[in-house]
């Protein structure tokens, strides 16, 4: 809990990001998930490369648990109906590809799982482009 107290550069760095997740609305959270779930699987990549194994096997359990309990849990079946099942089902494809990639060290599947979650962080961003904000000055008009 206290590491970072040693690394100041850490802790700010840390506090940073708090105070964006405590600021952002579910939307922004989404893709911060997102940018979380890429960058360990690309520092996995890279760990592979320069075969530091337990790096490369930290970086995966880091995406998986994003995916896991940040993308998949956030899904509601109730209102997202088969939409929301398939991508619970695509999660969970991701997740067992990540696994495979971790046993096997294998590059491709780490690519794959990148690619997919790329295409789902550019719908999402697209969703946002779509919603409108109504600006307190024009609730008031």
């Amino acid at each position: 809990m206290f590491a970072t107290l040693n690394n100041p550069a850490a802790a700010y760095s840390a506090a940073g990001i708090e105070t964006i997740a405590d600021t952002a609305d579910a939307h922004e959270l989404i893709l911060m998930l997102f940018d979380g779930a890429l960058v360990s699987i690309s520092l996995a990549a890279h760990h592979l490369k320069s075969e530091n194994i337990a790096a490369k096997g930290e970086n995966i359990s880091k995406a998986i648990d994003i995916i896991e309990n940040g993308l998949k849990v956030s899904l509601d079946y109730r209102s997202g109906g088969a939409l929301a099942e398939r991508l619970g089902a695509l999660y969970e494809y991701m997740c067992h590809r990540l696994l495979h990639a971790n046993l096997r060290n294998d590059k491709a599947a780490l690519e794959e799982v990148s690619g997919l979650l790329r295409e789902l962080k550019s719908a999402w961003e697209e969703i946002g482009k779509d919603r409108t904000v109504v600006s307190p000055n024009k609730a008031a008009a």
